[in-house]
């Protein structure tokens, strides 16, 4: 199916809700500790030019302190921002005559920019709009058609096209073919974040519950078994090399190989500084392991400048990611002219923008004839059930081996649910989910790894059909 082939539809009707949950123990990142998150949850109903329809579903967690860092913005005022940019979104998607899934998302892009702007929004915010509305449409399309995320994507369903300004470096790409070469994995695995306050030994304080559940990094090696590892830094280059020395010691100490990735969490001004912290880290005896184990560090430098300076002088010593950055959608080629090798995919950043930043790197790689550009799966603390499984279904379908999870350590599984609606889960991913006597549906993981066939499902990736205002 191509793009002029995708059906027309357009938005209906739509519902938000939120939820809360409190954390099972404290979450720290950058700036930010977190010990309780909400999520929007948006059902649509979207009709097709043709007279069908459909009802579909997304959710995101409305996180404060990563899409605007400004200290002088409470955690009220980031979640009151996502808010504003959700609505501003549904008002605009609303508006629109029938088009193609991705035509809409086209569509509302720069009015959406413009808008968020004009309310002194940021790029990275106002994509959070879209990046729901998104989803849930072309869940809801996934329905209508009888066809599942990855039959979506690689025939082309939703539309996809090269836009004009935006997307102009990928022209003489063959998309479709791009597209119809992908090939969703039944497992992926499991890059587990150790925060910044989590507890490494049993002899470090501890602040989470007795509920059987890895509370320490020396837990969550023995219980996941997880290979891969995403490692905080702080900024503070004596304190970080403390730190990364004591995970070290029990990342080394554990039964396998492992991979980690350092996220510089936008502690840094220039590249110096982050150049100095690898270079002690490489210096240092203890780190020897953990360094020549490190895939690639995610963006060191604060994002009010990291697009105007170079980072070839870090990215020479070991791969360098673009993420918080990565707001718009011609954001990734500006960066690799900077010396940025990677970009990341999040959901609320949008699904489209992950797909062709997909394509731009498979077109970059097969130019050179190496695999010099990359993108990572990372996380923004989804929750187990819909922001889970639409994530872990586009970086699969993508190719991705290994994604950032968090939510699944911080957050207790679907304890935030109804009984009903864990069951539901459960019985349509019972592959994803287990359930623990007495306890909330959680999430498998197995030898490090999800298995995700259930997910292949109709809509976009949740096989518990939604009802519209529920």
């Amino acid at each position: 199916m191509g793009a002029n082939a995708a059906p027309r539809v357009r938005l209906a009707e739509a519902n938000l809700r939120e939820r809360a949950a409190k954390l099972r123990m404290p979450f720290r990142f950058g700036v930010a500790t977190l010990r309780e998150v909400r999520q929007a949850e948006l059902t649509v109903r979207i009709e097709a030019a043709d007279g069908r329809g459909a009802v579909g579903i997304a959710a995101e967690c409305l996180l404060p302190k990563w899409f605007d860092k400004n200290p002088a913005l409470s955690d009220d005022d980031n979640v009151e921002q996502l808010r504003t940019a959700l609505g501003i979104a549904l008002e605009l998607y609303a508006g629109l005559p029938a088009d193609t899934p991705f035509g809409l998302s086209a569509a509302v892009y720069r009015e959406q920019q413009a808008r968020c702007a004009a309310l002194g929004l940021n790029p990275l915010v106002a994509s959070y709009g879209p990046a729901l509305v998104d989803r849930a449409i072309l869940d809801a399309t996934g329905r209508m058609l009888g066809m599942s995320f990855s039959q979506m994507i690689r025939g082309n369903a939703a539309g996809i096209t090269v836009s004009s300004g935006l997307t102009e470096d990928l022209q003489g790409f063959d998309l479709a073919q791009f597209l119809g070469n992908l090939r969703p994995q039944d497992t992926i695995g499991v890059r587990h974040t150790v925060g910044m306050v989590d507890a490494l030994t049993a002899s470090d304080p501890l602040e989470g519950p007795a509920d059987g559940l890895p509370q320490t990094l020396e837990d969550v090696v023995k219980t996941y078994g997880c290979r891969f590892y995403k490692l905080k830094a702080g900024g503070d280059i004596a304190a970080d090399l403390d730190r990364l020395t004591r995970i070290a010691a029990v990342l080394d100490a554990g039964p396998a190989d492992y991979c980690a990735t350092l996220d510089g969490n936008e502690q840094y001004s220039d590249v110096e500084g982050i150049v100095e912290l690898w270079r002690r880290m490489l210096e240092t005896p203890a780190l020897s392991r953990l360094c020549a184990s490190t895939l690639y560090i995610e963006q060191p430098i604060r994002r009010a400048v990291a697009l105007e300076r170079e980072v070839g002088a870090l990215a020479v010593l070991k791969p360098v990611m673009i993420d918080e950055s990565d707001a718009t959608l011609d954001t990734f080629p500006k960066a690799i002219s900077l010396g940025y090798n990677g970009v990341s995919s999040k959901t609320c950043k949008g699904f489209y923008k992950s797909i062709l930043n997909a394509a731009r790197i498979a077109k970059r790689n097969a130019a050179l004839g190496e695999s010099r550009f990359f993108l990572s799966a990372e996380d923004l603390c989804t929750w187990a059930g819909i922001s889970t499984q639409q994530d872990l279904a586009l970086v699969s379908l993508l190719g991705l081996t290994h994604v950032e999870r968090n939510g699944h350590h911080y957050l207790d599984g679907m304890s935030f649910a109804p009984e009903d609606e864990q069951s539901a889960f459960l019985a349509a991913h019972g592959d994803l989910y287990h359930r623990p006597p007495g306890g909330p549906v959680r999430l498998a993981v197995t030898n490090g790894s999800v298995r995700l066939k259930s997910l292949d499902c109709q809509g976009f990736a949740v096989g518990v059909p939604p009802v519209m205002g529920g």
